[in-house]
């Protein structure tokens, strides 16, 4: 068995530990991948952007399935790409990726399919989004309506957060093409939580919760990240919440896009806000999320290349996914200066030694090999997962990993899954 992970991140090393874990036998290919995934697969010197070259390798390689890590390619177009060469490929095609690729495009989609979601305007100038915040009032959300790698909303809570963002956005032209439209977002009040679930077209099966950790400081304060952490479950999502994600969010979605003629298939992430007057949706992703991959995949019983392939060949409902009951957290070690400007090439100790410990696993994201050696080549560098009896024991011993591992400039959340130790 040959696979092609595409993608360089720790959620594409997470995909390649899972895949390796279950089939030790099976070759794996990670294109770029990192200096993690270089340890149990074959590193492939392509970008995952560079759709004619992935297409090309696999071609000429044949891989017999492959998966898509990130956004950008599946919003470029990537599986579609890879269906037209004869190859099979995990992920939604480039129409049904516009769930993520435009956050208007899926507020149109939640309006068609009467999901619950916070009230939006789409402006495309900044007169129009300060008319919007007037109408909508403060505390307000904006958000860029492409990709922005996590970091093109802006949760504002007074006039100067909404000063600031304005000019991110207009003056400053922070996220180029991505904002040539604005969603000015109602501001909802209540827990986030995250709810994944594969999906083959028509069945949808929900995977464990987690709950993201988007700000970069300790009590959810300063600037969003990509996420610096996560936790999974999220005692916040029962079985009775999943259920109505399931039956008011997932489903409706998935309905609606088949009726339009772009059945949806691969990872459908919702984002949501657990509001007083139950779940409604912040933003869908169309693949597995970063850094909750790093915390779900580590409790998933039942293997995961089977699950993929049923979402592409639409066979879900006949394919059982299992879970491990024990809680994981992951801490995510981040470069000095991210999410802004940061150094690259510094180097890693001590990854060995966090590894040692019992249900600790180290997930790279932002990493690469020079001369032998394990270095920073990202803003987000590690995920340090634990697996423990309960969320008080996994907190404790990723923390415990975390300081056996240093880089210059390596800074982390010391609060991640504050939220379940709280409800104890």
């Amino acid at each position: 068995m040959k696979i092609l992970v595409i993608g360089s991140g720790g959620r594409e090393h997470a995909i390649a530990w899972k895949l390796h874990k279950d089939d030790p036998a099976a070759r794996i290919f990670c294109a770029p991948g990192n200096a993690g995934t270089a340890e149990i697969a074959q590193n492939v010197p392509v970008s995952a952007e560079n759709i004619d070259g992935l297409v090309a390798w696999a071609s000429e390689n044949r891989p017999d399935f492959t998966v898509v890590g990130p956004e950008v390619p599946l919003c470029l177009g990537v599986v579609d790409a890879f269906a037209k060469a004869g190859l099979e490929a995990f992920g939604p095609t480039r129409a049904a990726a516009r769930l993520e690729g435009s956050k208007a495009f899926a507020k149109e989609v939640m309006h068609a399919a009467q999901v619950p979601t916070a009230e939006a305007e789409t402006v495309r100038t900044e007169a129009e989004a300060r008319a919007a915040v007037s109408r909508l009032g403060i505390p307000v959300v904006l958000k860029a309506d492409g990709l922005a790698a996590g970091k093109g909303v802006s949760v504002c809570m007074d006039e100067k957060d909404v000063e600031a963002a304005l000019k991110d956005l207009f003056a400053d032209a922070k996220f180029g093409d991505s904002a040539s439209e604005v969603l000015v977002e109602q501001y909802l009040e209540g827990e986030e939580a995250s709810v994944l679930a594969f999906v083959d077209g028509k069945t949808v099966v929900p995977l464990a919760s987690a709950q993201d950790h988007k700000r970069l400081l300790d009590g959810d304060k300063g600037p969003n990240t990509g996420g610096m952490g996560a936790y999974s479950p999220a005692p916040a999502v029962t079985s009775d919440m999943l259920a109505v994600v399931k039956a008011h969010v997932l489903q409706p979605v998935v309905d609606e896009m088949a009726r339009r003629g772009t059945p949806y298939r691969g990872v459908l992430y919702a984002g949501l806000m657990l509001t007083a007057s139950g779940p409604k949706v912040l933003e869908f992703n169309c693949r597995f999320g970063d850094p909750e991959t790093e915390a779900i995949l580590p409790r998933l019983a039942s293997p995961l290349l089977p699950a993929l392939r049923a979402c592409t060949d639409g066979t879900l409902a006949e394919c059982p996914v299992e879970w491990d009951p024990r809680p994981a957290v992951c801490v995510v070690m981040a470069s000095g200066g991210y999410p802004g400007s940061y150094p690259k090439g510094m180097p890693i100790t001590g990854i060995e030694e966090a590894e040692k410990q019992e249900g600790v696993v180290v997930f790279h994201a932002g990493t690469a090999l020079r001369d032998g050696a394990v270095v920073t080549n990202g803003g987000r560098v590690l995920g340090v997962t634990a697996v423990g009896v309960g969320i008080r024991e996994a907190v404790a011993a990723a923390y415990k990993a975390v300081v056996k591992i240093s880089f210059d400039g390596a800074g982390y959340r010391s609060d991640i899954a504050h939220r379940a130790l709280a409800r104890l």
